[in-house]
């Protein structure tokens, strides 16, 4: 249940550091925030906005709180099969996964491909790419991110089969956000805006800049979404390979690192949702655990005070310099007990271990009026770049 910290502070969080609480309120003194910032469970220290934030906005948004992975978010999709259905031996289907979806760092497909080149017609960016920019948008579009990013194979409650996947905007919208961020620390500069944290840095609407940063930023938005749909084909196409039929029954996508306008209590905002997804009435939103725990397949209630939103996942407990530290392979191995996972690639995977996570049964409990659970999902195959 929510906890109003102070005028301009509302947290549903029952586990929350000290720092996460004070960067989050550098935030909400800044003139442009209009009301309060809502911190959802999950919500801990980020690059100038505090990850597991919901910042509402009038007439400016802020670059850095929308971050560097513009669109990252979630995709699932509901099959007509069952566990029955699945092979005992999941490993050839891991890595017939990994040979689908190149991940990792800088990874993509190593001969442009037709779907990437035909989406790239249809959706030309606000920004002119250079010719490395767009080789880059064409061999990285259906391609997952290192990190937190993830494909997985779950059963929720019932035993269906659900395909889960976590991935964003990639290189591009990394080099988009940079360049807006930048300018707009460069303004803030020039106007001697003498903000607390340089990455708090806002475009003004109605300046050329603002108008720049929203057009590459939604059509950043617009290919994260695209390309973790492209993905979700082809990881679909590789679970009917192996399994020798099946079909899709419905899928559920959406961004949790994204600003767009709203209207509440008839005042039309920017919502800024840094680690956050949009849970008004009926929303469908995919809300993960860490590799090791549940997923959640949820519906919003639409709650005014959190600007009906809802968290993102669980939430880091350690950084990733921290988790290295704390835990080993073997560690990871033990946590992951019988799923199928690149085991091979446990020693680069250590900071992506559950205990680094908040915990998420928690993070659920936390948020029981701001949306309602509609499937449990346990994973049985976990795939992750490095």
């Amino acid at each position: 249940m929510p906890e109003f910290i102070d005028p301009k502070l509302v947290s549903w969080a029952s586990d929350i550091e000290p720092d996460t609480v004070r960067q989050a309120q550098r935030s909400a003194r800044l003139d442009i925030v209009a009301g309060h910032i809502a911190l959802m469970p999950d919500a801990h220290v980020g690059l100038g906005a505090t990850v597991g934030s919901v910042i509402p906005t009038e007439g400016a948004v802020i670059p850095s709180a929308v971050g560097v992975d513009i669109g990252c978010g979630m995709i699932a999709a509901e099959l007509d099969l069952g566990a029955e259905h699945l092979p005992d031996d999941l490993t050839p289907l891991l890595h017939g996964i990994d040979r689908a979806v190149p991940a990792g760092v800088g990874r993509g497909h190593e001969h442009a491909r037709t779907p990437a080149s035909r989406w790239l017609d249809r959706n030309r960016p606000h920004t002119d790419l250079s010719k490395d920019q767009a080789g880059k948008v064409t061999k990285q579009f259906g391609t997952l991110g290192s990190g937190n990013h993830f494909v997985e194979v779950c059963l929720d409650e019932r035993d269906r089969v659900w395909v889960v996947l976590h991935s964003g905007s990639r290189g591009i919208g990394n080099q988009l956000a940079q360049m807006h961020i930048g300018r707009a620390k460069k303004l803030a500069k020039a106007l001697q805006l003498r903000l607390k944290d340089p990455d708090l840095a806002y475009l003004t609407e109605g300046t050329p800049e603002f108008d720049a940063y929203i057009a590459d930023m939604l059509w950043a938005q617009d290919y994260a979404a695209a390309n973790r749909d492209q993905m979700m084909g082809a990881v679909l196409r590789e679970v009917v390979r192996h399994v020798g039929f099946g079909r899709e029954l419905q899928r559920i996508n959406c961004h949790h690192n994204f600003t767009q306008r709203e209207v509440h209590d008839g005042r039309e905002l920017w919502i800024t949702r840094k680690g956050a997804i949009k849970a008004d009435v009926g929303d469908l939103g995919v809300i993960p655990g860490s590799m090791g725990t549940r997923s959640y397949i949820v519906a919003g209630k639409g709650d005014p005070l959190s600007w009906t939103s809802c968290s993102h996942g669980a939430g880091r407990r350690h950084s990733r310099t921290k988790a290295r530290k704390l835990f080993t392979a073997d560690d990871l191995a033990e946590q992951m007990a019988d799923r199928t996972w690149l085991v091979e690639r446990a020693g680069k995977l250590v900071d992506e271990i559950p205990s680094a996570y908040k915990d998420i049964d928690q993070v659920m409990a936390d948020q029981t009026d701001l949306i309602e659970v509609r499937h449990t999902l346990r994973q049985v195959l976990n795939f992750k770049g490095t």
